[in-house]
């Protein structure tokens, strides 16, 4: 079955409190559940990240903010999968890419 890379941007900053920490992170693991068998990979938030071109010239970073892997029968079905992510709930946006194999 294809792999799909899901790319996150921008959303809500990361939370303040204990109470916002596990608020976030039971939506995330509720997605993740809800993923079954389709989630690769739940991956992970970015931290501190730089961008070089091929002049190793320092470049503004993208707004990516973190990633997760899933199968899917086609580019439609994981779009759909996204379409729950709670990346979207706080204001963010999710890339979906085919994996493709090499």
């Amino acid at each position: 079955m294809p792999k799909y890379h899901l790319t996150y941007g921008g959303g809500a900053q990361m939370p303040e409190t204990t109470r916002e920490m596990e608020a976030m992170m039971q939506a995330w693991n509720s997605w993740f559940r809800d993923l079954g068998d389709a989630l690769v990979d739940p991956g992970n938030a970015f931290g501190d990240r730089r961008r070089i071109d091929s002049a190793g010239a320092g470049l503004p970073a993208t707004g990516a903010t973190g990633y997760s892997i899933l199968t899917a029968d086609d580019l439609d079905a994981a779009v759909a999968l996204a379409g729950t992510n709670p990346v979207l709930a706080a204001g963010g946006a999710v890339e979906i890419s085919a994996c493709l194999d090499m």
